[in-house]
């Protein structure tokens, strides 16, 4: 059994309950330093996919946690960043995959029976906003407008980050997409970002190693996203790390220039 690794006040709300979904889930809310010492004070919230590997090495995959919750406490108490809400999402293994493909298209193009992922990243966004948000906004002492909400998240929760940012830019608007699984449906993010009109009031930290297959996808999706009009270093930043691997160390290692991008500390 492996050790738990949880740092600073955390919150766990064990089997949280989706009518939209059907399924229940856990959500660990990470409190920052303070939060109880300024009662009035109110946040901005960070939601965060694949909420087992973000703060916990005992739940995570193979072991390894993003770290996030270490990375907020020593970044807080420099004053690098906002303090903020961050709400880890959950998993549940077999759904994964659906839930987070913006649109259907098939999993395994080897297997003899290919199977097919449903595609329901517009309905987990419709949980994170009617069901889950609401809960958070009730319960802890958040800044509810979309100009202080995040989503952030890697590989195919990377890829639904940026999707549900395009879909949802009325709620989501800091967003962390990290290695995303730009390859899905045959590139089906590039036409997602191609057919929109007046570019959203997104701010995107979009990120890749260079030891991941298809990387160079990244560097793509960001000229993409350029020529929609978001600017390098004002509304986007990019990121490649030299021979940084498709995996839960290479996006820890990330955490921290990503929260210092998408929240900057208050003047």
């Amino acid at each position: 059994m492996r050790k738990h690794t949880l740092t600073g006040n955390i919150k766990r709300h064990r089997a949280f309950r989706s009518k939209i979904l059907g399924n229940r889930r856990d959500i660990l809310v990470y409190l920052p330093r303070g939060y109880r010492r300024f009662s009035r004070r109110r946040y901005p919230v960070l939601y965060l996919h694949d909420g087992q590997n973000v703060f916990d090495a005992a739940t995570s995959f193979s072991g390894v946690e993003w770290g996030v919750d270490e990375t907020a406490e020593r970044l807080i108490r420099g004053n690098l960043i906002e303090p903020l809400i961050i709400v880890a999402v959950a998993i549940i293994d077999e759904e994964r995959i659906h839930e987070y493909a913006p649109t259907p298209g098939v999993i395994d193009t080897k297997a003899q029976r290919k199977k097919r992922s449903r595609g329901l990243a517009h309905i987990y966004g419709q949980f994170l906003i009617e069901e889950l948000k609401p809960f958070i906004d009730k319960k802890y002492r958040t800044k509810r407008d979309a100009e202080f909400t995040g989503l952030g998240g890697s590989s195919l929760g990377g890829l639904a980050t940026l999707a549900m940012g395009i879909f949802y830019s009325e709620v989501f608007t800091r967003l962390i997409v990290m290695s995303p699984s730009i390859w899905w449906d045959d590139y089906a993010i590039f036409r997602l970002v191609g057919i929109l009109g007046e570019k959203p009031p997104l701010k995107i930290w979009l990120d890749t190693g260079t030891g991941e297959p298809g990387w160079e996808l990244a560097r793509d999706l960001r000229d993409c996203l350029i020529d929609k009009g978001w600017q390098l270093d004002v509304d986007l930043s990019y990121l490649e790390v030299k021979g940084a691997d498709h995996s839960e160390a290479a996006w820890a290692a990330r955490v921290e220039p990503a929260l210092r991008f998408l929240f900057p500390p208050g003047k």
